[in-house]
């Protein structure tokens, strides 16, 4: 025998071994006599000495191969019992390193043969049987073919009749348990024992709560449980449903002292995998379980120790809980742009082609058998995404290698040599002693006569009926209905303008008092019929003017009226007044005049005639970093236990219709006490709003227009609130599987009693947020073809601190459309005469809204030859953003790029004079318009365009591309292309590149390193703003092409045009996790 090093070679166990093993060659011809005092030696040695149990299972000893060998040869029922003791005693201590040795010398299969060999006997020793499945019980578990051996061995049936016969015998049933339960670890064989009447047996065995025998009851639970994991056995324990119940309200009652929680669990667990049916269901639902565990998990509250009980409860509530449809008649968008052409295939022709009456918001019937898969854990979607993009990575290396020509002829490029006039500019016809040279005039965008109104707050009673078209502007033919308002005066403050009482010095509290009681709505601009479509406001008025911080009116006739009038009228109390706080030194780029000029050619396919008051007026940024909210314990299972209240008590639900955008004549239902919704203005989104109880709501987003699915963006309007009530808002229609809300994000919440007040700002607010999944049931329409699926709600309280105030919340910092348009407008007042801008109109987009093209580099500083060959063979930097509506950081991000080219630091200036930038700075102006979340008008994610984009469909992608095949086409494809991006469930700013090489080590491709030859130089931007910004990750950045990206800009750029550095730059909604803007506090990407 061999010894392990520091062992004596003369130990008494070892020539005890030695003896033994003698007579195993001798194959137990001798008296076995010998070999049970041998054994009974060795077994008083291991129970008296810890230092013989090291001995027999080191490394290197046989030991074990001995005690194998002599268990397989020997017939003697006493040297059985001896080695079984010997076996118990080695494995009780020693983990699994001990069993695994035991395992891998064939163990399992000796324990297995004997279980066989002692059935033949008639009546089997009891005491055989105890030990041998007590080994069993310990080895069990960690072989992981003990199962399949154990249905191949014939060792099932075995236990399971020693089972049946011995019910009363507790000292032998727990150890047939504890065996049955790993048997039962497999499929086939739970399958298997079910057939056998093992599902019957355990409901023999359970019962309600007792002092005796709990290990007992706690390992058959335990076994009920794994068996239950079959479909086929949890459909023969439906039957059973009402006494599980009946036990676990029993164990709960009688428990007081909680000493058996684990008893208490396992019944919870075998409840759990029978509603993994919807038999199951259904007979919880009879059985009234949702009351019991509802009612059970609630006295649990208090104790902290209980939570898993309360956990598993509020799962199977959870999982038993009524699908219900959303409270819509269809998924699709209230609103509809008509497509002159329909793609040929994809969601929106499948759209187009549904059959009229088909129901899109539930399916027929809930056929599904599976339950999805519940899981406490929030990050569990999130791993399964980071898992599966192994399998999306691009295999076929030809797709990975650069085009070689060029898909189109020059010909047809040559229309875009328009858009690089700086790439043949002489400049011979600007004057360089003019500081207004290198702007290029952008024609002016035909003005609407839609009237534009501002939400402020209350509603004035109707009086005047009179209106008139504003001065300069062509009177509408049609005579004009009157928006039935009070007399509204509307000033600017501002250092000298205006009364004194209008200063900001002294802002009035009577004023503002009455400026809270009786405003609703602000005309701003426009006269003319109220455009239809959307549920617009079908008032009509003829709106003031905001000029030069002088109240403007005009009176009935359309004259303007005097500063006498205005008085005699305030005297009256017949008019109010409107603070219109002076931001201009805070907000350079902001100007709520212009604003109201820009928003008058903007196109929307509801015809928008209201502009929220955060447009119009804009916002501060926050004058600190904004810290993420610290979830509170238990917030979740707060939230769905009051989701689960709405079906133990039915009757406190108010279920009450607010605002509804579907109904076209009257889209806000007169509250009697409810809040006041409003979505209808650029970029909003809330389709609905049901009171739920007296101070909750449920809130349904609208579809992108041309699809059924993609809600994750909100922007809407609240008023009529009581100041001190904590309101409760669910969006109850999200789809993603997580959000950065279960993390630390808040929703933004604009109050214009704050921004009248002199503070205009987007604050970080709300408690009690979460965000899981619902009980909504998901159409297989809207699923991609997948049944069974459910919406998402994320849900925050908020507690109002202003009467009747008029607040905004957002997913994000809200950047609309022509709030770009007016920031370009008064980006020229950056300009310095040394810098060349110039704004083109690359195209017309699908709603009629022009998609801006901007150029911007340094002036030459000369006509001469040298400078004007150098300002020509600039590099030129493409970048764009915003091709994704909800991703409204990106612009913020792009405003900060723009701002900082057009600036006047010494770095703005040497990038301007190196480089040529070309921008597009809103890919997706309509979806941004209309309020979408991913697609554009034509249904389609824009981003998965780019390899063969529609000029009919996708205008904006198309002539985007152009653009870049063109300067391909003439060698001068730009050094740097950038996409601008959000991301709604990652932290940091990051970028993702393409590289072939990095790509390829993803993969299993085999491919020579002349194959792999790359320019290393796509690292060279992300590692530079890794060094310079905090908020970058070189760490989160991928370099990786997958499948589903491959008509993505990023990738396309990289292989049909040649540019190397190639980037999606993604900014996060929701913070850090690195750096000095690492939890807890926000990064501000964006506001």
């Amino acid at each position: 025998m061999t010894t392990e090093k520091g062992i004596p070679s003369n130990s008494r166990v070892l020539m005890l071994f030695g003896q033994l093993e003698k007579l195993n060659r001798e194959s137990m011809l001798v008296d076995p006599e010998i070999a049970r005092q041998i054994t009974a030696k060795v077994l008083h040695l291991i129970q008296t000495q810890e230092k013989t149990r090291k001995e027999i299972m080191s490394k290197g000893s046989s030991g074990m191969e001995v005690i194998l060998a002599t268990l397989e040869n020997t017939q003697d029922l006493q040297t059985i019992l001896n080695i079984l003791y010997i076996l118990n005693e080695l494995l009780t201590v020693g983990g699994g390193r001990r069993i695994g040795v035991f395992v891998s010398k064939g163990g399992t299969g000796i324990l297995l043969q004997l279980v066989i060999r002692a059935s033949k006997e008639s009546p089997p020793s009891e005491e055989f049987m105890l030990q041998l499945h007590s080994v069993l019980a310990k080895v069990g578990p960690k072989d992981r073919k003990f199962g399949v051996k154990a249905r191949l061995n014939g060792a099932l049936n075995v236990t399971v009749n020693l089972l049946k016969q011995n019910l009363q015998n507790h000292k032998l049933l727990l150890p047939c348990l504890l065996v049955l339960q790993v048997y039962s670890s497999n499929t086939v064989n739970a399958v298997s024992l079910g057939k056998n009447g093992v599902v019957e047996l355990m409901f023999k065995i359970i019962g309600p709560y007792s002092k005796k025998n709990t290990s007992l009851l706690k390992v058959s639970l335990d076994t009920l449980g794994a068996l239950l994991k079959s479909k086929t056995n949890a459909q023969r324990a439906v039957v059973h449903v009402p006494v599980l119940l009946y036990i676990y309200q029993d164990w709960h009652r009688n428990d007081t002292r909680h000493r058996h929680i684990l008893i208490r669990k396992g019944i919870l667990g075998c409840l759990k995998n029978i509603t993994n049916i919807k038999l199951g269901r259904k007979a919880f639902i009879d059985a009234d379980g949702m009351r019991i565990l509802y009612n059970t998990s609630n006295e649990c509250l208090p104790v902290r120790t209980l939570d898993p009980l309360i956990n598993t409860s509020s799962l199977i509530m959870r999982k038993c809980f009524p699908k219900n449809r959303l409270p819509l008649s269809t998924i699709k968008s209230v609103f509809h742009h008509q497509l002159l052409c329909v793609p040929a295939g994809g969601p929106v022709a499948q759209l187009y082609n549904q059959p009229l009456g088909v129901d899109d918001v539930v399916d027929e019937s809930d056929n599904y058998e599976d339950a999805e898969a519940e899981n406490d854990t929030e990050n569990e979607m999130e791993e399964k995404d980071r898992h599966a993009g192994n399998d999306d990575v691009e295999t076929d290396i030809n797709k990975l290698r650069p085009k070689e020509t060029h898909s189109r002829p020059f010909e047809e490029l040559k229309i875009y040599e328009r858009f690089f006039m700086e790439l043949s500019e002489d400049f011979q016809v600007f004057n360089f002693d003019n500081p207004k040279r290198g702007v290029t005039a952008t024609p002016a965008a035909p003005k609407s006569h839609r009237p534009i109104i501002v939400p402020t707050t209350q509603a004035l009673p109707p009086k005047n009926p009179t209106a008139a078209p504003l001065q300069g502007e062509c009177p509408h033919p049609a005579p004009v209905p009157a928006l039935d308002l009070d007399t509204i005066n509307i000033t600017k403050d501002q250092d000298g303008c205006g009364d004194h009482t209008h200063s900001r010095s002294h802002p009035g509290a009577g004023l503002e008092q009455e400026l809270v009681q009786g405003l609703e709505r602000v005309a701003l601009d426009g006269a003319g019929p109220q455009a239809g479509g959307g549920g617009v406001n079908k008032h009509n008025r003829q709106p003031p003017i905001l000029a030069g911080g002088v109240a403007a009116r005009l009176g009935g006739e359309g004259e303007e009226m005097s500063a006498e009038d205005w008085a005699e009228e305030e005297e009256s109390g017949e008019g109010a007044v409107l603070h219109v706080p002076d931001t201009a030194l805070l907000l350079p780029l902001h100007d709520p005049d212009l604003y109201v000029e820009m928003v008058k050619s903007t196109r929307s396919v509801p015809q928008f005639s209201e502009v929220a008051y955060p447009d119009y007026l804009g916002h501060v940024a926050p004058t600190s970093r904004e810290h993420i909210l610290e979830r509170v314990y238990g917030v979740q299972r707060t939230k769905i236990f009051q989701d689960i209240e709405r079906l133990i008590h039915p009757n406190d639900i108010l279920d009450k219709v607010v605002y509804d955008l579907d109904i076209q004549s009257c889209t806000v239902v007169d509250g009697g006490g409810s809040l006041k919704f409003n979505s209808q203005f650029e970029s909003g989104n809330l389709r609905k709003a049901v009171q739920v109880r007296k101070f909750e709501y449920d809130l349904v987003l609208n579809s992108d227009i041309n699809s059924n699915h993609y809600h994750q963006w909100f922007y809407f309007e609240v008023s009529g609130m009581r100041v001190g009530s904590p309101y409760r808002f669910n969006i109850i229609n999200c789809e993603k599987s997580n959000s950065q809300f279960n993390y630390g994000m808040q929703v933004l919440m604009y109050s214009v009693q704050e921004a009248i007040s002199g503070r205009p700002r987007w604050v970080r607010t709300g408690t009690d947020i979460c965000y899981y999944k619902n009980h909504f049931s998901r159409s297989s329409i809207a699923a991609g073809g997948q049944k069974g699926k459910s919406y998402y709600t994320m849900t925050f309280s908020m507690t109002f601190n202003h009467k009747d105030d008029v607040c905004y919340f957002a997913y994000h910092y809200p950047y609309t459309y022509t709030t770009l348009k007016m920031h370009l407008q008064k980006l020229e007042a950056l300009r310095t005469p040394q810098t060349y801008l110039r704004k083109d109109v690359l195209c017309e987009t699908l709603g009629g809204n022009s998609c801006p093209l901007l150029t911007i580099t340094a002036m030459p500083e000369s006509t001469s030859n040298d400078q004007i060959c150098q300002f020509r063979n600039r590099p030129l930097v493409f970048l764009s953003s915003r091709v994704h509506p909800g991703e409204t950081n990106a612009s913020w991000v792009m405003k900060g790029t723009l701002e900082f080219l057009m600036g006047s630091s010494p770095l703005a200036h040497s990038l301007r004079e190196a480089y040529i930038f070309k921008i597009v700075p809103m890919l997706n102006p309509d979806g941004v318009v209309n309020g979408n979340h991913r697609c554009s008008l034509s249904g389609e994610d824009l981003n998965r365009q780019w390899q063969n984009p529609s000029p009919e469909l996708h205008p904006t992608i198309y002539h985007t591309k152009s653009l870049l095949q063109y300067l391909a086409a003439i060698q001068r494809a730009p050094l740097v292309f950038c996409d601008y991006h959000g991301h709604s469930r990652k932290k940091n700013v990051f970028m993702y590149g393409c590289s072939l090489k990095e790509t390829v080590w993803e993969t299993n491709i085999s491919a020579t390193s002349c194959e792999l030859h790359e320019d290393l130089g796509y690292r060279t931007l992300p590692k530079i703003l890794s060094q310079m910004a905090p908020a970058f990750s070189m760490a989160s950045c991928s370099f990786v092409v997958e499948r589903s990206k491959e008509a993505t800009a990023r990738v396309v750029v990289w292989r049909e045009i040649g540019v190397k550095r190639s980037y999606t730059m993604e900014s996060t909604l929701c913070g850090c996790d690195q750096g000095k803007y690492k939890q807890p506090e926000y990064v501000l990407v964006g506001g």
